[in-house]
């Protein structure tokens, strides 16, 4: 696997959606695949990453989209978007499960903890929702997060994200 220091990250715009989209629908499904009921996967793949819920994302709620790569390809991708006074929101930060430790999360994580640093010169939080049972909550809290809330969130047709609410100082 490639040294982080061969990772390359890259801010992605909607041309990039072709290239969002593949790593998504493996990335996605595969972290959720033991946590969601069934039918949850392909509501959330098509209420977050259809085209036009990403456009949507990209053009008109300002998140902004980082996809890293190495020689072998787009491998990771990760958004964020302000949200509210000196507050951040990580919206997604997904690796292709083949690359999963190697450092690849842990380079994007801090990619937009710098850009967050870079668009807001005042101390301000960068606050993400990750599901309870997501093993990514231990990836988060390693990173420096801490949980700040509990939630139930409605989605729609009977679902839930049954998330932590968690937080870090940028």
């Amino acid at each position: 696997m490639a040294l982080p220091e061969k990772i390359k990250i890259r801010m992605a715009g909607v041309d990039d959606i072709p290239v969002i989209r593949p790593i998504a629908e493996i990335a996605f499904p595969y972290t959720y695949k033991d946590i969601l009921p069934e039918g949850q996967i392909p509501y959330m793949m098509e209420m977050m990453y259809s085209e036009q819920s990403l456009k949507k994302q990209i053009v008109d709620e300002k998140n902004v989209f980082f996809v890293a790569s190495t020689l072998d390809g787009d491998i990771g991708y990760a958004s964020v978007r302000p949200d509210g006074k000196d507050v951040f929101h990580l919206e997604k930060l997904y690796v292709l499960p083949d690359c999963w430790h190697s450092r690849i999360g842990t380079t994007l994580f801090k990619h937009v903890l710098d850009y967050v640093h870079q668009e807001n010169v005042s101390p301000c939080k960068v606050q993400l929702n990750v599901n309870r049972n997501n093993p990514a909550v231990g990836f988060y809290l390693k990173m420096g997060m801490r949980i700040a809330q509990c939630g139930d969130f409605d989605i729609g047709n009977g679902y839930f994200m049954n998330d932590f609410i968690m937080e870090i100082d940028a």
